[in-house]
């Protein structure tokens, strides 16, 4: 799939921190792109989960399970910006078909 240089840029930035996901937010209110409204709601989803899993780890005194968070979400990070960089429109593995659902909204 061929996208738009502005959204697929809209897109890379949304995976750049939380603070990404907000400019690309902006950077997609006029003209919305489709890719780029994708992959915000993918990014905004694995940064949400990020900080509230991570919150809950911090109950934990538990190498391992910590070890073991932090990778799964630098594996979802990680894809999901390859795909925003290929011009893909892949959920991330997991948890993707939920963030398109619970961030619809974000358009």
């Amino acid at each position: 799939m061929e996208n738009s240089g502005q959204g697929k840029i809209t897109a890379i930035v949304a995976y750049i921190t939380i603070i990404g996901t907000i400019i690309a937010y902006f950077m997609n209110l006029e003209p919305k792109d489709r890719f780029a409204s994708f992959h915000i709601r993918q990014a905004f989803g694995i940064h949400i989960t990020f900080y509230l899993i991570g919150a809950l780890m911090g109950l934990f005194d538990q190498g391992f399970i910590i070890a073991a968070f932090y990778l799964f979400f630098i594996v979802l990070w990680g894809y999901g910006l390859l795909m925003a960089i290929k011009g893909e429109e892949r959920e991330v593995p997991i948890l993707g078909p939920l963030f398109q659902k619970w961030f619809s909204t974000i358009s």
